[in-house]
């Protein structure tokens, strides 16, 4: 769908993006690719009406600081470069997993307070993860 057919589709109550699901997602949701409408404008709002349509969130969205941490191998740099900005516990993704924004995390855009326009590309990612 072109994004002037996304923009014309939206209006001030509904707003229509482009959705890619990766991995775990995917094979959840049943499709890498779609476009989803909801109401509103908010990150927050796209997830909860997605979440209301595809039973997901529990592989996205850490309930907890456990949930969306993890212990890395490399040790812990006291003094850490650039900005280390966590979103508020509770709206935080889970360990691997990632909510992006045309390409950008949320975490480094608005957090689920990030506005969306019709047309933005919404990221749902949780990768599977293999080991040795």
């Amino acid at each position: 769908m072109s994004s002037e057919t996304l923009e014309r589709q939206s209006s001030p109550d509904l707003t229509t993006v482009a959705v890619r699901c990766t991995g775990h997602v995917r094979r959840a949701v049943g499709e890498s690719s779609m476009t989803f409408t909801f109401e509103g404008n908010t990150l927050r709002d796209f997830l909860d009406a997605f979440f209301r349509e595809y039973d997901v969130s529990d592989m996205l969205i850490a309930e907890t600081e456990a949930d969306a941490t993890t212990e890395g191998w490399a040790p812990e740099m006291a003094d850490l470069p650039g900005d280390w900005a966590k979103n508020p516990e509770g709206e935080q993704t889970r360990c691997y997993a990632r909510v992006a924004v045309n390409g950008k995390f949320n975490e480094h855009l608005g957090g689920l307070d990030t506005e969306l326009d019709a047309g933005d590309r919404v990221g749902l990612m949780f990768p599977f993860i293999f080991c040795c």
